[in-house]
């Protein structure tokens, strides 16, 4: 399996994580933001998953660009706000290997 290949596929898992996060904080807590940006951080993953097909170089660091901010965005809510590794440090961790997973086909 070429290294594009494993990062379509990990882009694509990620981003049904992310739906699957937004629709569960909803479930669990009635939290629309949670829902809304769950939903949109899954668009943009998709976005940049369908942009590979086309434009590997481009949708790889679409999809990096997408994984780095929310790894940024959960790194600091797990550092400065909630200090709970779930979900917050999880997010962050998990976001972070994505980012570099996407890069990889990129710099190589």
């Amino acid at each position: 399996m070429t290294s594009l290949a494993v990062g379509e596929f990990v882009l694509a898992v990620y981003a049904m994580l992310l739906a699957f996060g937004g629709i569960i904080g909803y479930a669990k807590a009635g939290s629309r933001p949670s829902l809304i940006a769950g939903l949109a951080s899954a668009a943009l993953a998709t976005l940049a998953l369908m942009t590979s097909f086309q434009n590997a170089r481009l949708g790889m660091g679409l999809g990096a660009l997408v994984a780095l901010v929310l790894a940024l965005f959960f790194g600091y809510r797990f550092a400065a706000k909630t200090r709970k590794f779930m979900p917050s440090g999880l997010l962050a961790l998990l976001s972070l290997a994505v980012a570099l997973i996407c890069l990889y086909p990129i710099i190589r």
